[in-house]
């Protein structure tokens, strides 16, 4: 690799930013020679966090993190400073939290009574079992494209177990059995101990405090160009000796459009498709507006590509039906500690120790969960944030006679108190807004593995995939872990790095762990 070639990423998501780490960690790429283009005013792409205390903050997502798998996440902030703790790097930061805030779930599944429901046993019948262990065992090309429907019976999906997994990974009945097979063998682990989420980890804030900004900030220290508002539109094109080669990147820059000429030794990542697309905020007053993608053109790019090309993948497969794979998030902001005190009361924990907890009589399925204050590192002491979110939008509240896809704030408050039976003088100071995801689940839809590219596809010299629409031998979407493995996958592969990518842990090869597994089952 030259040391005048130059490396253009589109989209400006942790897996653009992992990629540029690993260029010039690994690939000893001169900073200054890599530029990243982002169509928005801030980078970090669906790892987000914003807002301030008169405002509210905001948080599309809440996202699991685990040091016992994530290798290829923790391979990469190994490296990376921490911005609050001189002389720490982000990955021992982040141990030593967790070292002292411990997660043990005390109340993970509430019913209809305020009750926490008796979580030891799975819930599972013999005919649950064996249909679990089939699943589990079944070829991914014998699965295809079936969904979970078609290889569990009605009667598991009341389960203790499908409740704890479903609201912890965020999957669909209707969902990609392939997906979910992927995910019983990636976190067998957590199996055993899904009713107290013993494995989850956390950062000390949100992740785009904690992973972005600095990841961010290195990248800014080495020189990398992060150019936001800037769209790309096209990408000119050439065949050569049979490969797909980059010429030219079509993008409007502040309003400007322009052609970046990519010239021979040049390299091109694009980040295709978004989980995130579409995204809508509301607020106390208003539900949020129901988008799609031909409101922000977040696919378009990748539709484009794929046209005639079956080597770039199959976008139709995740982005054509939002009734599947939408649901909705929401943040409060509260300036007084009366809702958290009586929540710590509740569930028997303290902020940060308690994870998910679920209502799983909720008509929206809702599920919240108070993290470790501050969440923010603006956030005032006398101020306490907290997320939830509902697989199921579309359906009438308990407590309020509308779905939630058009409730408000106020109503999503009143529908939470309902079913935690808290007087609502306790959100009586809270600012609570909610954000409408129609393709959040898109990556669990039900696809062949021929509908997600490669990184690299086959016949390209210069440009790669990096995003959770890429296919990953044996690796689980919805993870940080599977945009950043993606990252160096096409950066390893591209630049011929001679460094072995860190494998997949099998825990799910573990005796230890596989007969855990089975005395969870059968109890």
């Amino acid at each position: 690799m030259s040391t005048k070639s130059k490396a253009y990423l589109v989209g400006g998501g942790i897996g653009s930013l992992a990629a540029a780490a690993f260029m010039i960690r690994d690939g000893n790429m001169p900073g200054g020679n890599i530029s990243i283009l982002e169509a928005a005013p801030i980078m970090g792409g669906s790892l987000d966090g914003a807002g301030n205390p008169a405002d509210g903050y905001s948080l599309r997502g809440g996202r699991m993190l685990t040091t016992d798998n994530y290798e290829c996440t923790w391979d990469l902030f190994k490296s990376i400073p921490s911005l609050g703790n001189p002389g720490k790097t982000v990955f021992e930061e982040t141990v030593e939290f967790n070292q002292k805030y411990k997660a043990h779930s005390m109340a993970r599944l509430v019913d209809r009574r305020r009750a926490k429901v008796p979580v030891t046993s799975m819930g599972f019948s013999m005919q649950d079992r064996i249909e679990l262990l089939k699943l589990s065992n079944a070829d991914e090309d014998a699965l295809g494209a079936s969904r979970i429907t078609d290889w569990l019976s009605p009667a598991f999906f009341e389960t203790e177990f499908w409740y704890m997994w479903v609201t912890t990974f965020a999957f669909q009945p209707w969902h990609s059995a392939v997906e979910l097979k992927r995910y019983l063998h990636r976190f067998m682990l957590e199996f055993s101990r899904i009713e107290t989420l013993g494995g989850v980890k956390r950062t000390i804030y949100n992740q785009y405090d904690s992973l972005v900004l600095p990841l961010q900030g290195w990248l800014e220290a080495q020189g990398v160009r992060l150019v936001r508002d800037c769209t790309v539109t096209d990408l000119d094109h050439k065949s050569e000796d049979g490969k797909f080669v980059v010429t030219g990147i079509h993008c409007l820059c502040q309003g400007n459009s322009e052609v970046i000429a990519v010239n021979d030794g040049d390299l091109v990542f694009l980040q295709n498709g978004s989980m995130t697309d579409a995204s809508s905020l509301g607020s106390m007053t208003s539900a949020p507006a129901k988008l799609t993608k031909a409101d922000s053109g977040g696919w378009t790019l990748w539709e484009k590509l794929a046209q005639g090309r079956p080597q770039f993948g199959n976008p139709a497969a995740f982005n054509s039906c939002i009734a599947q794979s939408c649901w909705e998030s929401f943040t409060v902001t509260l300036k007084h500690p009366a809702f958290f005190d009586e929540m710590n009361q509740f569930s028997g924990n303290e902020p940060g120790t308690g994870g998910l907890v679920t209502f799983k009589d909720s008509n929206w399925l809702m599920s919240i969960v108070l993290a470790h204050q501050p969440h923010f590192t603006n956030q005032p002491v006398d101020v306490q944030v907290f997320w939830g979110y509902a697989l199921f939008p579309d359906r009438v509240g308990d407590f309020v006679p509308k779905p939630m896809a058009e409730c408000t704030g106020t109503d999503i408050l009143q529908e939470l108190c309902g079913h935690l039976r808290f007087d609502l003088e306790t959100v009586a100071s809270a600012n609570c807004i909610p954000c409408r995801m129609p393709y959040i689940t898109s990556m669990f839809m039900p696809r062949m593995r021929s509908d997600r590219p490669l990184p690299v596809p086959r016949d390209s010299r210069n440009f790669a995939f990096i995003s959770q629409f890429v296919e990953i031998p044996g690796d689980v979407v919805f993870t940080v872990e599977y945009s950043v493995r993606a990252a160096q996958i096409a950066v390893y592969e591209l630049l011929g790095i001679d460094r072995a990518i860190p494998p997949i842990t099998p825990h799910d090869k573990s005796l230890r762990t596989q007969f855990e597994a089975l005395i969870k089952a059968f109890k």
